[in-house]
Order: structure tokens, then C-alpha cells, then sequence
């Protein structure tokens, strides 16, 4: 199973139609949103093009393909425009023969053992490490990177993971589970 995921779009409708354009190309059959898809956060700049009502619109036109957790700084009022559950803190899927678990990032599921995989959004900068008791992933951040990273998304086959640069489709790091 071909999966795509991606966490923090924050709003903005340039950075979702280019994510969007690359789940299409990588023909995964699913999205796997790791939160933070309207608001941009008090935190943050506003993202290119920030227009939430145009992003709930382009992500309900797939909502039987997307999976998605909730993130800091996405709400009730989100769920009103969105057509897809976003309340979850966590979802559970199998990896081969490891348990991967989906959070944005800000909570961490203390269920975790040695051997599971951790994928997390929220810090907005790709990553892959061995911790003491999981393999953390993360898929960097759509529309605002942090540390110089590139504007990213994560492909998942197999146990193969390619990060991609949402903006050019071209994979910057590829990695193996």
C-alpha cells in the first residue's frame, strides 16, 4: 500500500493544490494528514495564498481518500467546514509487521514500544531517528518549513520512505524502515 503524509498546510490553498497535484502523481491510496490544516497560528506567519474556506473545499473533494489527526491549532469550527473526521490525537495502522502510530506531534501516545514508528507533523522539519522506545518520523511541513527544510511531504511503501518537496515533486531524502 502506497500512502502519502503530510502535516501543518495552516491554511494556505497554494501549498494544499501542489500537495494535492503530488498525491495524484504518486497514486497512494491514501492521504494521511497529521493536523494543523486551517489555521495558521498565533505563532506563525500567515502561509502563501491563506485562504482556509478554498483548502476545506479542495480536501472535502478527496475526503473518502484522507485519514486525519488532529492538530494544535485545528478546532471544532474546522470540523464544520470539513467533511472528514479530524478529531482524533492519534490513529493506529500496521507497517509490515510494526505498529506505526499517526499523531501531529504535540501530544505523544505513551502506548509506545520498542519497534513502533512515530510519525509526527507540528515541528515543521523532516526528520528520521531512533529513539529509546520507537523510530520517530516526521514529514516536515507543507506550507511553513522550519530550519531551512523544504516546503514537504512523506511517501510511505513498503517500508520505504521518500520525503518530497511539495513545490517540485522531487524526492530529498529517501530512507528505509
Amino acid at each position: 500500500m502506497k500512502l502519502l503524509i503530510a502535516s501543518d498546510i495552516h491554511g494556505s490553498a497554494y501549498y494544499c493544490r501542489l500537495l494535492l497535484q503530488r498525491f495524484e502523481e504518486e497514486k497512494a491510496e491514501r492521504l494521511l494528514l497529521l493536523g494543523d490544516l486551517l489555521y495558521h497560528g498565533a505563532r506563525n506567519p500567515l502561509p502563501r495564498e491563506y485562504d482556509t474556506l478554498a483548502v476545506a473545499a479542495m480536501l472535502n473533494g478527496i475526503k473518502d481518500r484522507i485519514a486525519c489527526v488532529c492538530g494544535n491549532c485545528d478546532s471544532e469550527v474546522d470540523q464544520m467546514v470539513l467533511e472528514f473526521p479530524i478529531g482524533a490525537e492519534y490513529c493506529i495502522f500496521p507497517v509490515g509487521k510494526r505498529t506505526a502510530f499517526l499523531t501531529h506531534g504535540h501530544k505523544t501516545p505513551a502506548c509506545l514500544k520498542k519497534g513502533d514508528i512515530l510519525f509526527n507533523g507540528h515541528f515543521h522539519v523532516p526528520a528520521l531517528e531512533e529513539r529509546e522506545n520507537c523510530t520517530y518520523v516526521n514529514c516536515g511541513s507543507v506550507s511553513i518549513p522550519k530550519e531551512n527544510s523544504p516546503h514537504s511531504c512523506l511517501v510511505l511503501e513498503d517500508n520505504n520512505l521518500i520525503w518530497k518537496d511539495v513545490e517540485t515533486g522531487h524526492p530529498f531524502r529517501t530512507e528505509t524502515l
